[in-house]
This record gives C-alpha cells, structure tokens and sequence, in this order.
C-alpha cells in the first residue's frame, strides 16, 4: 500500500496545496511528528496522482514571475481517501530503532561507551520533545471534533506521550549502568 498517497490526499482533503508546502507539512507540523517524506518521494507521488486522476493542479504565479502549482483532490481522489480512511488495517510491524538494537548488544559494549550513546540520544529525545510542547502550546483547550485542527491536537498529544516513554527507558537504560 502507498501510505504516502494517502497522507497527501489527507493534506489535500483541508485544502488546496502546493509541493513545497506538502514538504513542509511532513517536516514543520503535526503531520511530522508521526511521519516523514522528503522531496524526491513527495513529488514523484505527486507524479502517480496526476497519472491516476486523484488529483489535478493549478499553476498560480506568485510575485512577479514565480509559478507554482497548488494541487486539489478530483472527485475521484476524494473518494478514494474516503475509502482508504474508513479501513482497518492490521498493525505494522514494530518500526526500527538503531539505539534499541545497540542496545540490545550492549554487553559488547564497555559502560563509558555505552553510556556515551545513551548521552546522545537523551539529548536528542529531549531536542524532539522540547520541540513537540512549543507545538503543544498552540493548543490552550482541546479543538473542536470536525476541524483538522483536533486531529492534529491528538497525534501531537500521542507524540508527546511517545517521547516522554522514550525518555522513561532511555532513564531506566541509564539505571541499569549505573546502579550496581
């Protein structure tokens, strides 16, 4: 299944969008917090919807001589998303972790090392977190239910919840180190 199609036809579904602002949503926003795409994967995507008629374009000139195109769901597309948010789906295989799997052998590690890693990656769970609440802050009261800002305010609330039971076993990690 092409999860990504999905996820730029949800994008499309709140509103016409343009590539560049489809990037930013899978790095900048909520979307990001749960998901990522890069350019050479959200464009030649873009390509497949054309070609399968889920979506057509606008080319709109901004400033003096920029163009740009700002892609909308067709009828068809439309339905399609439709029919792909309302399945069920078994779960997914549990994502990769590069730490997990050091850690994992870290008895071929010496503590100073692995303690070193575990550093690291405290710091870059804590970066990620600290970065998930500044989003959090927009949020002073649960949106209203039928507005894409609700469902951005629950994955947001779930990537928060992830991060902080990260950081919970990252501690542990630290403990068993440690403690003798």
């Amino acid at each position: 299944m092409r999860t990504l199609k999905y996820a730029i036809l949800g994008l499309m579904k709140r509103g016409p969008i343009s590539g560049y602002d489809i990037a930013r949503e899978f790095s900048d926003n909520a979307l990001a917090s749960f998901w990522h795409a890069r350019h050479s994967q959200i464009y030649p995507e873009l390509k497949r919807l054309l070609d399968e008629g889920l979506i057509t374009y606008e080319t709109v000139i901004q400033g003096e001589k920029l163009e740009k195109k700002v892609y909308s769901l067709t009828p068809q597309g439309e339905a399609d998303f439709q029919q792909w948010l309302r399945s069920d789906e078994p779960l997914d295989p549990t994502p990769k972790d590069v730490f997990r799997l050091r850690t994992y052998y870290s008895d071929s590690l010496n503590t100073d090392e692995y303690l070193h890693l575990l550093d690291s990656q405290i710091k870059h769970h804590m970066a990620r977190l600290d970065a998930l609440e500044e989003i959090n802050r927009r949020f002073p009261q649960i949106p209203p239910r039928k507005t894409p800002e609700h469902g951005d305010y629950l994955v947001l609330q779930g990537a928060l919840m992830r991060e902080k039971a990260y950081l919970d076993w990252l501690e542990l990690c630290r403990r068993s180190f440690t403690e003798t």
